[in-house]
């Protein structure tokens, strides 16, 4: 089914929205499809979108085309190629791309968590899908996207694709995310959560890549040794290892000072941010780490890990510690937060690096690669 919004001669872009829902993912689609919106380079979109989502998609695009199939199924691989018949190109912006779709198609795939990470690269999901898929959609595409030189180094090594056909664009940061009065946003932010102290934050989902077993067990050290007086805010949820978390944050004996908020509304998360005293970011592996930059934008410093495409994003701006000691993590934490001059050599440096990251250069570049592969240049 479609929706028409009128219609023209120019180049057409269909788009794989169906991810919309989804994390980072989502904000990088979303985004995409905004910054193409308002560059009006000539391209009508076409997003391929579930129902519930094509509101959202509908003031960009002068098609939606509703498509059901679910993710990493045998009838996504047929829809999808349907839905896109007749566009002048297919973006899709994951490793599910459609095999039997022709023409001109773009790919991105923003990490290889599925395939690096120990602890999915055993899975019988990645063994039976996510291997073959990205080795497949990665030599089917006519260009790969990713959000770091990072994410581009391993899909070149992993996936033995020529590194001319892979191009690194880095993710942006909205205006939402910006510098707000600390005190006024702790109130907003207590008054919803109940909070009663200062607090270090998390943001991000659960899975063992994130690492949030060595962000508790840090967290652990520091209470035990009753050097900093925060509490610890995660703000993120995983149906699979949710419980765990929480679980260990009880063994650990920091249950009362550990906050778990499965999410936000939007419109808070800025606050969140805000009102932080640090946002600690302690993946292994990430393709980019999103919320270093929100943190960073609204004022708050950051310490991360020094890992994957962490150290690419956060630059001179940030605090590192090794992702595999929690004393080294706890360390950083203290090493802030008690340390007025510290916080703020690194508000000021967090915010000048944000800003040179926006999402306006990232559809900027992706229409270079569109406008190369359609013979617009």
């Amino acid at each position: 089914m479609s929706r028409q919004k009128g219609g023209d001669d120019t180049a057409e872009i269909a788009i794989d929205a169906r991810w919309l829902h989804s994390g980072g993912l989502g904000t990088y689609t979303y985004q995409l499809m905004a910054g193409l919106t308002q560059r009006g380079d000539g391209f009508a979109l076409r997003g391929i979108v579930n129902q519930r989502n094509a509101d959202r998609v509908t003031p960009f695009c002068k098609n939606v085309v509703i498509a059901e199939a679910s993710i990493y199924t045998v009838r996504e691989q047929l829809e999808i190629a349907w839905a896109a018949r007749g566009a002048d190109l297919l973006h899709i912006p994951h490793y599910n791309a459609p095999l039997l779709h022709r023409g001109p198609l773009v790919v991105s795939i923003l990490d290889l968590i599925h395939i690096t990470d120990p602890v999915y690269r055993r899975s019988l999901a990645s063994r039976m899908y996510a291997w073959p898929m990205l080795n497949l959609a990665a030599r089917k595409a006519d260009h790969i996207v990713t959000i770091s030189e990072y994410s581009k180094a391993q899909i070149v090594e992993h996936l033995g694709i020529r590194a001319d056909k892979v191009t690194a664009i880095h993710c942006g940061v909205t205006s939402q995310f910006r510098i707000l009065n600390q005190q006024e946003a702790y109130a907003a932010i207590s008054g919803t959560l109940g909070l009663r102290r200062p607090y270090i934050l998390y943001v991000g989902n659960l899975k063992p890549h994130k690492n949030v077993s060595t962000l508790l067990r840090a967290f652990a050290q520091l209470c035990e040794h009753q050097v900093i007086p925060q509490d610890l805010l995660i703000i993120g949820d995983d149906a699979r290892w949710g419980n765990s978390r929480r679980e260990e944050s009880a063994r650990l004996g920091i249950a009362k000072r550990t906050h778990f908020v499965s999410s936000l509304p939007q419109d808070l998360l800025p606050q969140a941010y805000a009102a932080a005293d640090l946002l600690v970011m302690p993946s292994t592996i990430e393709g980019f780490g999103l919320p270093v930059l929100e943190a960073m934008a609204c004022g708050t410093p950051v310490a991360c890990s020094r890992a994957a495409s962490l150290p690419e994003v956060g630059g001179d701006a940030a605090v590192y510690f090794d992702p595999s000691s929690p004393e080294d993590l706890a360390a950083a934490i203290e090493s802030i937060v008690n340390s007025p001059d510290a916080q703020r050599r690194l508000r000021l440096k967090g915010l000048e690096r944000s800003k040179q990251f926006s999402w306006s250069d990232s559809a900027r570049k992706h229409v270079e690669i569109y406008r190369n592969l359609l013979g617009l240049n």
